[in-house]
This record gives structure tokens, sequence and C-alpha cells, in this order.
């Protein structure tokens, strides 16, 4: 997906979140902007690596491109989706030093990281923790009023995380004033 041109710039008041679904082979993310109530997208993209490159590369990649996009965009605030443990104990292992490069990404970033799980992101965006990927990138492309789903999934789902940590963080900051 392209950079959204945004209109109007952002106002003191708003608030700019990087969302990040992560992976060894595709990394999603998308930089939100909270205005009041109002979502807008910035970027929603992923960052991919190649099949058959050693591990070590493939985690570099993830981390230049990660901090690329932390330099560009400037967002305030970060979230990551949790690990979701596969039946696979080896996948679930790759993917969590994906996660552990990305915080370290964020860390350097300056950012601090807020992690929520699959099931709070779906019931976040959706309403319903059990959503399935159709239901959430509808949801992501009407929150958002874009013109189509974001693409690939893990983009849409980088979107999700990043609604349902500016949600969460809002309604947190409201109930603790």
């Amino acid at each position: 997906m392209q950079d959204n041109v945004l209109e109007l710039p952002p106002s003191p008041g708003s608030r700019i979140a990087l969302g990040i679904d992560p992976g060894t082979a595709i990394v999603g993310y998308a930089v939100v902007m909270a205005q009041g109530s109002n979502l807008h997208m910035i970027v929603c993209d992923v960052i991919t690596t190649p099949a058959k490159m050693v591990l070590a590369e493939r985690l570099q990649i993830i981390y230049s491109g990660l901090s690329a996009i932390i330099a560009k965009y400037k967002p305030q605030e970060a979230a990551m989706e949790e690990l979701f443990f596969a039946k696979n104990a080896r996948t679930a292992m790759t993917v969590g030093h994906a996660r552990g490069v990305a915080m370290l990404a964020l860390a350097n970033g300056g950012l601090s990281v807020a992690e929520y799980t699959p099931k709070q992101v779906k019931q976040a965006v959706t309403g319903y923790g059990a959503a399935g990927k159709d239901q959430v990138g509808e949801m992501v492309r009407i929150l958002l009023k874009l013109s189509a789903v974001p693409r690939p999934d893990d983009a849409a789902d980088a979107a999700a995380v990043a609604i349902c940590h500016l949600n969460t963080m809002t309604y947190s900051t409201v109930i603790n004033r």
C-alpha cells in the first residue's frame, strides 16, 4: 500500500502510533494518526525477507526496515501483536527472534512497546474476539476510511494493532483521569 498524504498536518493533540505484526518472512507495519476520535492511515505495508536467506540476515533486514520507518514517520507510540503459539515450536522460535529485533528497533527509536494478544486486537477493531481475517480487514478499511482493505493480510493486521493501541490507550487514559 502506498503512503497516504494527509490533508491536515498533525495537530498538537494528535497521536501517531506504529503497529507491528511480527514475523520472519513478512513483518506487517502501519503508522496511524489519531486526531480526537478520527483515525488516519499514514502508511501501511510489509517488510519481506527471502526464505532461503540465513536467519541473522533476515533479522538484519527487519531491524533496518523498522528503523527506517521510525526515522521517516516519527511515531510517538508503538504496539505489537503478542506471539501466538502455534503447533510448530520452530516457527514460534523464529517469530520470537523477529519480535525481539522489532522491540530493539523500537527501543533504539525511543519508543516504548505496548503488546496485545490477537484476541484483544480483534475485539478492539471488530467487537468480536474470534473475528476472521476478512472481518478484521474490512473493519480496518472502514475505520481508516480507505478505499480498499490493506494487502497483504499482515499489513492489515498491523493497522489493526495500531487501531487497537490508539483506542485502548485513549480509553485507558479517559478511565484513569
